[in-house]
């Protein structure tokens, strides 16, 4: 009998409970999450359902409120049902799991635990979310079955946005529990699993804590400035922009003191705890948490916002005089030459490479990471590449600590850690010694308890357009976009330019793609592995043809990517499309050129034009009419204008979706296409997708004739946008880029409505496209946003 969850239950409502709560909801699936009764409620109260509720729908509603946004989209909280431990407590016998995340002490918890065990239905999976608690003990005392079925899954914060999830048994859980959740959390979920040994921090915190640690009193010892810290340790060593200092004000200078004090009382045998309580850095930490200077959430910590002429800037404390002050251009001479070496590891061993203090500190914390992770990996993880997974998954780096080491070189690197007198742990020794001289090697990764290397673990669910590369099926390629054999008759067109964005070589290779699809291929796949799937048109190359006069060639250009999405959209073979991230401008014009499309859950759609004195014209005006207006007026005595008022102020306000479902509403998605929630699984599940629709003997979409409001319709749009610019709420070239757009959705000045060819619509766009490129004021917002990355308002 295999394991299914239908309902969740949560205890415990607060940042993580409720986070918990809304990624289930955007999946679909029904939440109960309840929270303690208030104490020292009044006679009156007792008895009154909204006050016993008061803690739970507080904790709603902040959830709700919070941002990022936890919530897909708002009406995915109607799948969240609130109540509190006294009076809904029995709600969570319906529940096919049950997650523990209530206050950090293991008493409550076990007193939760033998409260569950009376009501819990048989097979009922329950776990806790605890980091810091043994995992065996929450369960102790409870019977065999109740054991079988428990385990720890930790869950990074926020929920919907962080990757990781720490799964972690216990010598009792069921193997066929742990597997059961393996799988839901990487197919249901979209985590990135990683199965941990029931330690202290488990394996992400546990290392990011002593290594991290290690980062900061290093930096205190040896004079480096909190902006110089951060410019090191960014995206130039493969971490995220929040670097060091910036990402303890995201997390709170509070809860990193919590979790590192927490540890150290945790891990008395580990030889590395006392990074954890270092001097200057205590001192420091301290002193802040005194002054309540906790970061972000009190808008002070490490940094602090100031208003300097009236322009936003950011300050940087001072530890030494504990004043804020401006920050710095920081510049170093290694990092400016690595800038834009792409290839991580590439970039790395030229950076070390250098011996000024950026390339001296990244040396030192580089090495420290080595030397703790390979110390402490037999202790907390199965398997080395758990680490790396942690790493990459829970903190978002480019690559985990043995991972990079390979890139380094691991017995030169060794020699050199031990050379500063760091000593390299016993096992990567004998590894080295015995010939074996990398972690990872053919898809296979060093296994430190056989001291042999072992097959890792494939996800059939993941295509990687490096291995269809590596295994030479790349069947086209240029700079900007290549085609890719990705078998089973199944091509994939592959954008790699630079976020992406469409040049004349994408659009090129959309022309290839059809050709091999008619000639050579059954089924078309577009997407990619890129951070984005498409940022929309290369607004540098538009701007410099603009600016030279060259409007043949634009009017040519913008044709052709016409011709390309068209022709895709209704291409003689399924053609699926996969966007994920940012699908902006040209790019959710490409995502909707296709039969269907298999999305991210996370993918950010927006036409976004406007911003940059444009319209869409890529056949986004086209498509938005045909997928919002054309439905409503095909029924009888409709009214134009709701719709087509929703489609113009979508385009003109350059809204963009927060998420897949946001997406689907906007007509971005339609209720066909696919939303997955594992990024990773993306191409497959497209590829599958397709194949379906061969197997199925699917015909490729109608050419549908397009519903022209006409001139009553553009008028009252017109109206509309004068009322603004008269109001002082839309500029003079506000007003002109918009009344062009509602002159392309309204199909321009008809004396009457009319369905019209496609192409009717696609010519007036790009007429629109062409003429706004002319004005100057559209020229001046294209380069104020390659400057700036903000729109301008002139």
């Amino acid at each position: 009998m295999t394991y299914r969850i239908d309902r969740v239950g949560i205890v415990g409502a607060g940042t993580m409970g409720g986070g918990i709560a809304a990624h289930l909801a955007n999946i679909g699936i029904p939440v109960t999450l309840l929270d303690i009764v208030p104490p020292n409620l009044s006679d009156a109260e007792k008895h009154n359902p909204a006050a016993r509720n008061k803690i739970v729908n507080s904790l709603y509603d902040r959830m709700t409120k919070a941002r990022p946004a936890n919530l897909g989209r708002a009406d995915r909280g109607d799948l969240i049902t609130v109540g509190n431990l006294e009076d809904d407590f029995e709600m969570l016998a319906d529940c096919d799991w049950i997650i523990e995340v209530i206050i950090e002490q293991l008493a409550p918890k076990q007193a939760l635990m033998e409260r569950l065990e009376a009501i819990r239905k048989p097979r009922a999976i329950v776990s806790s979310n605890t980091s810091g608690i043994p995992i065996g003990q929450i369960a102790a005392g409870r019977s065999a079955e109740f054991r079988a079925h428990f385990l720890g899954t930790h869950f990074f914060n926020p929920p919907r946005y962080l990757k990781l999830l720490e799964i972690i048994p216990t010598a009792d859980t069921a193997p066929e529990v742990v597997e059961y959740m393996k799988r839901f959390g990487s197919e249901t979920l979209g985590k990135g699993v990683v199965v941990c040994k029931d330690t202290p921090n488990f394996i992400g915190n546990r290392f990011f804590a002593v290594a991290s640690s290690y980062g900061l009193e290093h930096a205190l010892q040896n004079g480096y400035t909190i902006p110089e810290v951060d410019a090191i340790t960014g995206p130039t060593i493969g971490r995220p922009k929040t670097a060091t200092y910036r990402l303890l004000d995201l997390v709170g200078l509070d809860v990193m003191a919590h979790v590192n004090n927490n540890l150290y009382d945790a891990v008395p045998q580990d030889e590395y705890r006392e990074t954890l309580r270092p001097e200057r850095t205590s001192a420091l930490m301290t002193a802040m948490l005194d002054k309540k200077w906790l970061g972000n959430k009190v808008g002070q910590g490490f940094y602090k916002e100031q208003r300097v002429n009236g322009a936003r800037e950011f300050w940087t404390l001072n530890p030494a005089t504990m004043e804020y002050e401006a920050t710095p251009k920081i510049r170093f001479e290694s990092i400016g030459a690595v800038r834009n070496v792409e290839d991580l590891g590439q970039r790395l061993r030229k950076l070390l490479g250098f011996d000024d203090r950026a390339a001296q500190y990244a040396r030192d914390l580089l090495y420290y990471g080595f030397a703790y992770a390979a110390y402490v990996a037999p202790e907390i993880a199965y398997k080395l590449s758990d680490v790396d997974d942690a790493m990459r998954w829970g903190f978002s780096h480019e690559a985990g600590p043995f991972e990079i080491w390979d890139m380094l070189g691991v017995a030169e690197t060794a020699a050199k850690m031990e050379a500063a007198g760091l000593t390299v742990a016993p096992w990567v020794k004998e590894m080295l010694a015995t010939g074996h001289d990398c972690f990872y090697k053919n898809g296979s990764v060093y296994d430190f308890e056989t001291k042999t290397y072992r097959a890792k673990e494939a996800d059939k669910h993941i295509i990687l357009v490096k291995d269809l590369r590596a295994a030479g099926q790349t069947v086209e390629h240029n700079d900007s976009a290549s085609l890719h054999d990705m078998g089973d008759g199944v091509a994939l067109y592959e954008f790699h330019a630079k976020m992406n964005v469409i040049d004349q070589d994408i659009i090129d290779m959309a022309f290839k793609a059809l050709e091999r699809l008619d000639s050579d291929f059954d089924a078309l796949v577009i997407g990619n592995n890129g951070d984005h799937f498409c940022a929309g048109a290369n607004l540098f190359a538009v701007g410099v043809a603009a600016a030279s006069g060259h409007f043949d060639a634009l009017d040519k250009m913008i044709r052709a990517l016409q011709t390309a999405t068209f022709q895709l959209r209704h291409a003689p073979k399924p053609v699926v499309t996969a966007p994920h991230q940012m699908a902006l401008g040209g790019g959710v014009e490409m995502a909707m050129a296709g039969w269907e499309a298999v999305a991210d859950h996370e993918v950010y759609m927006g036409l976004v034009e406007f911003g940059v004195g444009l319209i869409p014209a890529g056949g986004g005006c086209k498509e938005i009419v045909r997928r919002k207006v054309n439905p409503t007026m095909r029924a009888a005595n409709a009214d134009v204008l709701p719709p087509l008022q929703e489609a113009f102020e979508q385009i003109a306000l350059a809204k963009v979706g927060a998420s897949a479902w946001e997406a689907r509403s906007m007509g971005y998605l339609t209720p066909q296409d696919t939303i997955v929630m594992n990024s990773d699984h993306r191409l497959a599940r497209a590829k599958q997708r397709a194949l379906q629709l061969v197997a199925a003997g699917a015909r490729p979409p109608e050419i549908e004739q397009i519903y022209a409001a006409g001139r009553d319709a553009l008028y009252a749009l017109k109206l509309g946008v004068k009322s603004l610019h008269w109001g002082g709420f839309a500029s003079e070239h506000d007003a002109k880029i918009a009344g062009k757009l509602a002159y392309v959705l309204t199909g321009g000045d008809l004396s009457a409505p009319a369905w019209v060819d496609p192409w009717y619509i696609l010519d007036l766009e790009r007429e629109a496209f062409l003429s706004l490129l002319g004005e100057e004021k559209t020229r001046e917002r294209m380069m104020h946003m390659l400057q700036t990355g903000k729109p301008l308002r002139n």
